[in-house]
Protein backbone atom coordinates (compact mmCIF):
# COMPACT_ATOMS: atom_id res chain seq x y z
CA UNK A 1 0.00 0.00 0.00
CA UNK A 2 1.48 3.37 -1.04
CA UNK A 3 1.53 6.34 1.33
CA UNK A 4 -1.11 8.05 -0.79
CA UNK A 5 -3.40 5.01 -0.67
CA UNK A 6 -2.88 4.68 3.08
CA UNK A 7 -3.75 8.32 3.75
CA UNK A 8 -6.80 8.31 1.47
CA UNK A 9 -8.15 5.20 3.18
CA UNK A 10 -7.42 6.67 6.59
CA UNK A 11 -9.22 9.88 5.61
CA UNK A 12 -12.27 7.84 4.68
CA UNK A 13 -12.40 6.62 8.28
CA UNK A 14 -11.59 9.98 9.84
CA UNK A 15 -14.36 11.83 8.03
CA UNK A 16 -16.90 9.61 9.78
CA UNK A 17 -15.71 10.90 13.13
CA UNK A 18 -15.62 14.65 12.41
CA UNK A 19 -18.01 17.15 10.87
CA UNK A 20 -17.81 17.76 7.12
CA UNK A 21 -16.76 21.40 7.58
CA UNK A 22 -14.11 20.36 10.09
CA UNK A 23 -12.84 17.70 7.72
CA UNK A 24 -12.56 20.17 4.84
CA UNK A 25 -10.88 22.79 7.02
CA UNK A 26 -8.18 20.85 8.84
CA UNK A 27 -7.35 17.96 6.51
CA UNK A 28 -7.00 19.99 3.33
CA UNK A 29 -3.47 19.94 1.82
CA UNK A 30 -2.29 17.09 4.03
CA UNK A 31 -0.47 13.94 2.99
CA UNK A 32 1.82 11.27 4.40
CA UNK A 33 5.37 12.58 4.16
CA UNK A 34 7.12 9.51 5.52
CA UNK A 35 6.36 6.04 6.86
CA UNK A 36 9.13 3.96 8.38
CA UNK A 37 9.98 2.03 11.55
CA UNK A 38 6.43 2.15 12.85
CA UNK A 39 6.18 5.95 12.62
CA UNK A 40 4.04 7.88 10.15
CA UNK A 41 4.82 11.54 9.49
CA UNK A 42 1.98 13.65 8.09
CA UNK A 43 2.67 16.85 6.19
CA UNK A 44 0.44 19.81 7.08
CA UNK A 45 0.29 23.23 5.37
CA UNK A 46 0.89 25.48 8.40
CA UNK A 47 1.45 25.63 12.16
CA UNK A 48 -2.20 26.27 12.89
CA UNK A 49 -3.25 23.04 11.15
CA UNK A 50 -0.41 21.20 12.89
CA UNK A 51 -1.65 22.36 16.32
CA UNK A 52 -5.26 21.37 15.60
CA UNK A 53 -4.38 17.92 14.27
CA UNK A 54 -2.07 17.26 17.22
CA UNK A 55 -4.46 18.50 19.90
CA UNK A 56 -7.92 17.75 18.50
CA UNK A 57 -7.70 14.89 16.01
CA UNK A 58 -4.58 12.91 16.86
CA UNK A 59 -6.51 10.00 18.38
CA UNK A 60 -8.76 9.70 15.32
CA UNK A 61 -5.77 9.82 12.98
CA UNK A 62 -3.69 7.25 14.88
CA UNK A 63 -6.66 4.90 15.26
CA UNK A 64 -7.53 5.11 11.55
CA UNK A 65 -3.97 4.43 10.42
CA UNK A 66 -3.45 1.58 12.90
CA UNK A 67 -6.67 -0.01 11.69
CA UNK A 68 -5.02 -0.28 8.28
CA UNK A 69 -1.45 -0.94 9.47
CA UNK A 70 -1.44 -2.28 13.08
CA UNK A 71 2.34 -2.05 13.46
CA UNK A 72 2.23 1.76 13.35
CA UNK A 73 3.12 3.00 16.84
CA UNK A 74 3.26 6.77 16.41
CA UNK A 75 2.10 9.62 14.19
CA UNK A 76 4.04 12.87 13.86
CA UNK A 77 3.19 16.10 12.04
CA UNK A 78 5.49 18.25 9.94
CA UNK A 79 4.80 21.62 8.33
CA UNK A 80 5.13 21.48 4.55
CA UNK A 81 4.69 24.25 1.98
CA UNK A 82 1.29 24.66 0.36
CA UNK A 83 2.81 24.11 -3.09
CA UNK A 84 4.47 20.89 -1.99
CA UNK A 85 1.19 19.70 -0.50
CA UNK A 86 -0.70 20.50 -3.70
CA UNK A 87 1.77 18.60 -5.83
CA UNK A 88 1.99 15.54 -3.62
CA UNK A 89 -1.60 15.31 -2.58
CA UNK A 90 -3.72 16.42 -5.52
CA UNK A 91 -6.09 13.48 -5.19
CA UNK A 92 -6.62 14.03 -1.48
CA UNK A 93 -7.31 17.72 -2.07
CA UNK A 94 -9.80 16.94 -4.82
CA UNK A 95 -11.55 14.40 -2.61
CA UNK A 96 -11.83 16.83 0.29
CA UNK A 97 -13.01 19.71 -1.89
CA UNK A 98 -15.62 17.44 -3.41
CA UNK A 99 -16.81 16.49 0.07
CA UNK A 100 -16.73 20.13 1.17
CA UNK A 101 -18.94 21.16 -1.72
CA UNK A 102 -21.41 18.33 -1.14
CA UNK A 103 -23.80 20.76 0.43
CA UNK A 104 -23.59 24.56 0.15
CA UNK A 105 -25.22 24.96 3.55
CA UNK A 106 -22.40 23.13 5.26
CA UNK A 107 -19.92 25.53 3.67
CA UNK A 108 -21.53 28.27 5.72
CA UNK A 109 -20.25 26.50 8.81
CA UNK A 110 -16.74 27.81 8.11
CA UNK A 111 -17.75 30.85 10.15
CA UNK A 112 -17.69 28.47 13.12
CA UNK A 113 -13.92 28.38 12.92
CA UNK A 114 -13.32 32.11 12.90
CA UNK A 115 -11.26 33.14 15.90
CA UNK A 116 -10.93 36.72 17.10
CA UNK A 117 -7.14 37.32 17.08
CA UNK A 118 -7.39 39.87 19.90
CA UNK A 119 -9.06 37.49 22.36
CA UNK A 120 -8.53 34.06 20.76
CA UNK A 121 -12.30 33.53 21.26
CA UNK A 122 -14.64 31.89 18.77
CA UNK A 123 -17.76 34.10 18.53
CA UNK A 124 -20.04 31.11 17.90
CA UNK A 125 -19.71 30.09 21.56
CA UNK A 126 -22.35 32.14 23.36
CA UNK A 127 -24.88 31.67 26.14
CA UNK A 128 -27.67 32.01 23.55
CA UNK A 129 -26.85 28.59 22.07
CA UNK A 130 -25.71 26.95 25.32
CA UNK A 131 -28.21 24.32 26.46
CA UNK A 132 -28.65 24.15 30.23
CA UNK A 133 -29.64 20.94 32.05
CA UNK A 134 -29.24 19.48 35.50
CA UNK A 135 -25.81 18.15 34.45
CA UNK A 136 -24.35 21.64 33.93
CA UNK A 137 -26.75 23.98 35.73
CA UNK A 138 -24.36 24.76 38.58
CA UNK A 139 -21.49 25.57 36.19
CA UNK A 140 -23.82 27.76 34.11
CA UNK A 141 -25.03 29.66 37.19
CA UNK A 142 -21.46 30.23 38.35
CA UNK A 143 -20.51 31.49 34.89
CA UNK A 144 -23.31 34.09 35.00
CA UNK A 145 -22.16 35.17 38.46
CA UNK A 146 -18.63 35.69 37.14
CA UNK A 147 -19.93 37.94 34.37
CA UNK A 148 -21.90 40.10 36.79
CA UNK A 149 -19.03 40.39 39.30
CA UNK A 150 -15.83 39.97 37.33
CA UNK A 151 -12.91 39.25 39.62
CA UNK A 152 -15.09 39.28 42.73
CA UNK A 153 -17.43 36.28 42.51
CA UNK A 154 -16.03 32.77 42.12
CA UNK A 155 -12.42 33.72 41.44
CA UNK A 156 -10.90 31.57 40.17
CA UNK A 157 -13.70 29.53 38.62
CA UNK A 158 -12.60 25.92 37.97
CA UNK A 159 -14.90 23.74 35.84
CA UNK A 160 -14.07 20.10 35.21
CA UNK A 161 -15.62 17.03 33.60
CA UNK A 162 -15.16 14.47 30.82
CA UNK A 163 -14.50 15.26 27.17
CA UNK A 164 -17.24 16.67 24.98
CA UNK A 165 -19.45 18.00 27.77
CA UNK A 166 -19.45 21.65 26.72
CA UNK A 167 -16.74 23.02 29.01
CA UNK A 168 -15.00 24.93 26.22
CA UNK A 169 -18.33 26.35 25.04
CA UNK A 170 -19.12 27.62 28.53
CA UNK A 171 -15.66 29.12 29.07
CA UNK A 172 -15.70 30.94 25.75
CA UNK A 173 -19.27 32.09 26.34
CA UNK A 174 -18.02 33.86 29.47
CA UNK A 175 -15.33 35.60 27.45
CA UNK A 176 -17.65 36.56 24.60
CA UNK A 177 -20.24 37.90 27.01
CA UNK A 178 -17.65 40.12 28.72
CA UNK A 179 -16.41 41.44 25.37
CA UNK A 180 -19.99 42.23 24.30
CA UNK A 181 -21.12 43.91 27.51
CA UNK A 182 -17.80 45.41 28.61
CA UNK A 183 -15.80 46.09 25.43
CA UNK A 184 -13.17 48.02 27.38
CA UNK A 185 -12.19 44.84 29.27
CA UNK A 186 -9.19 42.85 28.08
CA UNK A 187 -10.06 39.18 27.63
CA UNK A 188 -7.87 36.30 26.49
CA UNK A 189 -8.65 32.61 26.02
CA UNK A 190 -6.09 29.87 25.38
CA UNK A 191 -5.33 26.24 26.07
CA UNK A 192 -2.68 25.20 28.57
CA UNK A 193 -0.69 23.70 25.69
CA UNK A 194 -0.65 27.04 23.88
CA UNK A 195 0.49 28.83 27.05
CA UNK A 196 3.34 26.33 27.43
CA UNK A 197 4.34 26.53 23.75
CA UNK A 198 4.34 30.33 23.77
CA UNK A 199 6.47 30.34 26.93
CA UNK A 200 9.07 28.04 25.36
CA UNK A 201 9.10 30.18 22.20
CA UNK A 202 9.52 33.39 24.21
CA UNK A 203 12.48 31.91 26.09
CA UNK A 204 14.12 30.79 22.85
CA UNK A 205 13.55 34.18 21.21
CA UNK A 206 14.45 36.14 24.35
CA UNK A 207 11.02 37.81 24.44
CA UNK A 208 9.95 36.56 27.87
CA UNK A 209 9.15 40.12 28.99
CA UNK A 210 6.58 40.47 26.20
CA UNK A 211 5.11 37.11 27.10
CA UNK A 212 4.66 38.11 30.74
CA UNK A 213 3.07 41.45 29.81
CA UNK A 214 0.64 39.75 27.42
CA UNK A 215 -0.93 37.49 30.05
CA UNK A 216 -0.57 39.69 33.12
CA UNK A 217 -2.29 42.67 31.51
CA UNK A 218 -5.79 41.22 31.09
CA UNK A 219 -9.03 41.54 33.00
CA UNK A 220 -10.13 37.98 32.26
CA UNK A 221 -7.80 35.06 31.54
CA UNK A 222 -9.41 31.78 30.47
CA UNK A 223 -7.24 28.65 30.40
CA UNK A 224 -8.65 25.45 28.91
CA UNK A 225 -7.42 21.91 29.72
CA UNK A 226 -5.31 22.96 32.70
CA UNK A 227 -4.40 19.30 33.35
CA UNK A 228 -1.73 19.51 30.63
CA UNK A 229 0.42 21.66 32.90
CA UNK A 230 1.30 18.39 34.66
CA UNK A 231 5.01 17.61 34.54
CA UNK A 232 5.97 20.98 32.98
CA UNK A 233 7.93 22.61 35.80
CA UNK A 234 8.91 25.84 34.05
CA UNK A 235 5.38 26.34 32.70
CA UNK A 236 3.90 25.80 36.15
CA UNK A 237 6.31 28.30 37.66
CA UNK A 238 5.52 31.00 35.12
CA UNK A 239 1.79 30.41 35.36
CA UNK A 240 1.96 30.51 39.16
CA UNK A 241 3.37 34.04 39.01
CA UNK A 242 0.93 35.04 36.26
CA UNK A 243 -1.98 33.82 38.36
CA UNK A 244 -0.74 35.63 41.47
CA UNK A 245 -0.36 38.90 39.55
CA UNK A 246 -3.89 38.70 38.17
CA UNK A 247 -5.49 37.47 41.39
CA UNK A 248 -3.81 40.12 43.55
CA UNK A 249 -5.01 42.79 41.10
CA UNK A 250 -8.60 41.57 41.35
CA UNK A 251 -8.63 40.18 37.82
CA UNK A 252 -10.71 37.11 36.92
CA UNK A 253 -9.26 33.70 36.06
CA UNK A 254 -11.31 30.79 34.71
CA UNK A 255 -10.04 27.24 34.22
CA UNK A 256 -11.27 23.99 32.74
CA UNK A 257 -9.92 20.48 33.22
CA UNK A 258 -10.93 16.86 32.84
CA UNK A 259 -10.39 16.31 36.58
CA UNK A 260 -10.30 18.22 39.89
CA UNK A 261 -7.00 19.83 40.99
CA UNK A 262 -6.35 17.07 43.54
CA UNK A 263 -6.34 14.49 40.75
CA UNK A 264 -3.77 16.24 38.57
CA UNK A 265 -0.48 14.45 39.09
CA UNK A 266 2.98 16.03 38.74
CA UNK A 267 1.83 19.52 39.63
CA UNK A 268 3.46 21.75 42.25
CA UNK A 269 1.53 22.01 45.49
CA UNK A 270 1.66 25.81 45.49
CA UNK A 271 -0.01 25.92 42.07
CA UNK A 272 -2.56 23.29 43.11
CA UNK A 273 -3.50 25.44 46.09
CA UNK A 274 -4.09 28.40 43.77
CA UNK A 275 -6.37 26.31 41.56
CA UNK A 276 -8.36 25.30 44.62
CA UNK A 277 -8.71 28.74 46.17
CA UNK A 278 -11.91 29.60 44.29
CA UNK A 279 -14.93 27.54 43.26
CA UNK A 280 -14.59 24.03 41.77
CA UNK A 281 -17.59 22.70 39.81
CA UNK A 282 -18.15 19.31 38.22
CA UNK A 283 -19.97 18.91 34.89
CA UNK A 284 -21.49 15.45 34.44
CA UNK A 285 -23.07 13.68 31.50
CA UNK A 286 -26.27 15.15 30.02
CA UNK A 287 -29.50 13.42 30.94
CA UNK A 288 -31.97 12.36 28.22
CA UNK A 289 -34.01 15.58 28.31
CA UNK A 290 -30.86 17.68 28.00
CA UNK A 291 -29.54 15.52 25.15
CA UNK A 292 -32.81 15.98 23.27
CA UNK A 293 -32.76 19.75 23.85
CA UNK A 294 -29.15 19.90 22.63
CA UNK A 295 -30.04 17.98 19.48
CA UNK A 296 -32.98 20.28 18.73
CA UNK A 297 -30.78 23.33 19.25
CA UNK A 298 -27.95 21.98 17.08
CA UNK A 299 -30.37 20.86 14.34
CA UNK A 300 -31.88 24.34 14.22
CA UNK A 301 -28.45 25.98 14.25
CA UNK A 302 -27.15 23.77 11.42
CA UNK A 303 -30.50 23.78 9.57
CA UNK A 304 -30.68 19.98 9.65
CA UNK A 305 -34.30 18.97 9.14
CA UNK A 306 -35.01 15.79 11.12
CA UNK A 307 -38.27 14.56 12.59
CA UNK A 308 -38.85 14.70 16.37
CA UNK A 309 -38.95 10.90 16.41
CA UNK A 310 -35.49 10.72 14.80
CA UNK A 311 -34.05 13.17 17.32
CA UNK A 312 -35.54 11.11 20.15
CA UNK A 313 -33.86 7.96 18.82
CA UNK A 314 -30.48 9.73 18.63
CA UNK A 315 -30.92 11.12 22.16
CA UNK A 316 -31.69 7.68 23.54
CA UNK A 317 -28.80 5.91 21.78
CA UNK A 318 -26.01 8.48 22.12
CA UNK A 319 -25.50 9.07 25.82
CA UNK A 320 -21.88 9.87 26.49
CA UNK A 321 -21.35 13.52 25.58
CA UNK A 322 -22.39 16.52 23.51
CA UNK A 323 -19.62 16.06 20.96
CA UNK A 324 -20.84 12.58 20.07
CA UNK A 325 -24.41 13.87 19.91
CA UNK A 326 -23.40 16.48 17.35
CA UNK A 327 -21.47 13.89 15.36
CA UNK A 328 -24.50 11.58 15.30
CA UNK A 329 -26.72 14.46 14.22
CA UNK A 330 -24.38 15.28 11.33
CA UNK A 331 -24.24 11.66 10.19
CA UNK A 332 -28.02 11.17 10.25
CA UNK A 333 -28.55 14.55 8.61
CA UNK A 334 -26.16 13.63 5.80
CA UNK A 335 -27.80 10.23 5.29
CA UNK A 336 -31.25 11.83 5.20
CA UNK A 337 -30.18 14.31 2.52
CA UNK A 338 -28.42 11.59 0.55
CA UNK A 339 -31.51 9.36 0.49
CA UNK A 340 -33.82 12.38 0.11
CA UNK A 341 -36.31 10.92 2.56
CA UNK A 342 -36.90 10.41 6.27
CA UNK A 343 -34.95 7.45 7.63
CA UNK A 344 -36.86 4.73 9.42
CA UNK A 345 -36.15 4.05 13.09
CA UNK A 346 -34.25 0.88 12.17
CA UNK A 347 -32.16 2.77 9.61
CA UNK A 348 -31.26 5.44 12.16
CA UNK A 349 -30.20 2.78 14.66
CA UNK A 350 -28.21 0.94 12.01
CA UNK A 351 -26.33 4.07 10.93
CA UNK A 352 -25.50 5.04 14.52
CA UNK A 353 -24.41 1.54 15.50
CA UNK A 354 -22.19 1.37 12.43
CA UNK A 355 -20.46 4.65 13.24
CA UNK A 356 -20.46 4.42 17.04
CA UNK A 357 -17.34 3.78 19.02
CA UNK A 358 -17.39 0.56 21.02
CA UNK A 359 -18.99 1.32 24.36
CA UNK A 360 -20.04 -0.35 27.55
CA UNK A 361 -23.69 -0.91 28.25
CA UNK A 362 -22.98 -1.43 31.94
CA UNK A 363 -24.88 0.67 34.48
CA UNK A 364 -23.83 1.97 37.88
CA UNK A 365 -26.20 -0.53 39.54
CA UNK A 366 -24.56 -3.39 37.65
CA UNK A 367 -21.10 -2.21 38.68
CA UNK A 368 -22.19 -2.14 42.34
CA UNK A 369 -23.59 -5.68 42.09
CA UNK A 370 -20.49 -7.04 40.34
CA UNK A 371 -18.16 -5.42 42.89
CA UNK A 372 -20.26 -6.79 45.77
CA UNK A 373 -20.19 -10.29 44.28
CA UNK A 374 -16.46 -10.05 43.60
CA UNK A 375 -15.68 -9.25 47.25
CA UNK A 376 -18.35 -11.64 48.54
CA UNK A 377 -20.40 -9.08 50.47
CA UNK A 378 -24.13 -8.45 50.43
CA UNK A 379 -25.04 -5.75 47.96
CA UNK A 380 -27.12 -3.86 50.53
CA UNK A 381 -24.14 -3.61 52.88
CA UNK A 382 -22.24 -1.46 50.40
CA UNK A 383 -24.77 1.34 51.03
CA UNK A 384 -24.59 1.10 54.82
CA UNK A 385 -22.73 3.69 56.88
CA UNK A 386 -20.06 1.38 58.22
CA UNK A 387 -16.30 1.70 58.41
CA UNK A 388 -15.59 -2.01 58.24
CA UNK A 389 -12.67 -2.54 55.88
CA UNK A 390 -14.40 -5.45 54.12
CA UNK A 391 -17.17 -3.01 53.09
CA UNK A 392 -15.29 0.30 52.75
CA UNK A 393 -12.85 -1.05 50.16
CA UNK A 394 -15.53 -2.45 47.77
CA UNK A 395 -17.57 0.74 48.19
CA UNK A 396 -14.61 2.92 47.27
CA UNK A 397 -13.78 0.72 44.29
CA UNK A 398 -17.38 0.85 43.06
CA UNK A 399 -17.36 4.66 43.39
CA UNK A 400 -14.05 4.81 41.51
CA UNK A 401 -15.34 2.64 38.65
CA UNK A 402 -18.58 4.62 38.28
CA UNK A 403 -16.55 7.82 38.11
CA UNK A 404 -13.80 6.46 35.87
CA UNK A 405 -15.78 4.30 33.44
CA UNK A 406 -19.21 5.97 33.40
CA UNK A 407 -18.07 9.57 34.07
CA UNK A 408 -20.66 9.80 36.83
CA UNK A 409 -20.57 13.13 38.67
CA UNK A 410 -19.54 13.13 42.33
CA UNK A 411 -22.96 14.37 43.52
CA UNK A 412 -24.60 11.54 41.55
CA UNK A 413 -22.24 8.95 43.06
CA UNK A 414 -22.86 10.27 46.56
CA UNK A 415 -26.62 10.01 46.09
CA UNK A 416 -26.26 6.53 44.59
CA UNK A 417 -24.52 5.31 47.74
CA UNK A 418 -27.15 6.17 50.31
CA UNK A 419 -27.31 9.94 49.91
CA UNK A 420 -23.70 10.62 50.90
CA UNK A 421 -22.07 13.99 50.36
CA UNK A 422 -20.16 14.41 47.09
CA UNK A 423 -16.91 14.87 49.05
CA UNK A 424 -17.16 11.23 50.12
CA UNK A 425 -17.17 10.22 46.45
CA UNK A 426 -14.20 12.48 45.74
CA UNK A 427 -12.27 10.96 48.66
CA UNK A 428 -13.05 7.42 47.48
CA UNK A 429 -11.97 8.17 43.92
CA UNK A 430 -8.71 9.82 44.95
CA UNK A 431 -7.97 7.03 47.46
CA UNK A 432 -8.20 4.36 44.75
CA UNK A 433 -6.28 6.51 42.25
CA UNK A 434 -3.48 6.86 44.79
CA UNK A 435 -3.38 3.19 45.73
CA UNK A 436 -3.31 2.07 42.10
CA UNK A 437 0.06 3.77 41.68
CA UNK A 438 1.76 1.32 44.08
CA UNK A 439 -0.65 -1.57 44.67
CA UNK A 440 -0.39 -4.08 41.83
CA UNK A 441 -2.80 -6.46 43.60
CA UNK A 442 -5.53 -3.81 43.61
CA UNK A 443 -4.81 -3.07 39.97
CA UNK A 444 -5.32 -6.73 39.11
CA UNK A 445 -8.56 -6.91 41.12
CA UNK A 446 -10.01 -3.92 39.29
CA UNK A 447 -8.98 -5.45 35.97
CA UNK A 448 -10.84 -8.65 36.87
CA UNK A 449 -13.93 -6.66 37.91
CA UNK A 450 -13.88 -4.75 34.63
CA UNK A 451 -13.56 -7.99 32.71
CA UNK A 452 -16.71 -9.24 34.40
CA UNK A 453 -18.91 -6.26 33.60
CA UNK A 454 -17.50 -5.85 30.11
CA UNK A 455 -18.75 -9.36 29.39
CA UNK A 456 -22.32 -8.24 30.08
Amino acid sequence: MTNEELWNRALSEIELAVSRANFATWFKDTHILDHKEGTVTIAVPNGFAKEWLENKYHKFILKSIRTLIPEVRAVNYSISTAADSRNKNAQTKAKIEKEANFNNQEQLEFKDFYVDPATNLNPKYTFDNFVVGSFNDLAYTAALAVIKNLGKAYNPLYIYGGVGLGKTHLLQAIGNSIKTNYPEKKVHYLTSEKFSNELVSSIQNMTIHNFKEKYRDVDLLIVDDIQFFAGKTKTQEEFFYTFNTLYDAGKQVVFSSDRPPKSISDIEERLRSRLEVGVIIDVGEPEYEARLAILKSKAEEKKIDLSPATLEIIASLVQKNIRELEGALNIIGMQTKHKNRTLTADEVKSVLNKNARPKNAVTSSQIIKIVSDFYDIQEKSIFERTRKHEVVKPRQIAMYLIREDLQGSYPYIGQKFGGRDHTTAIHAYLKIVGELKTNSKLEEEIKLIRDKYQQK
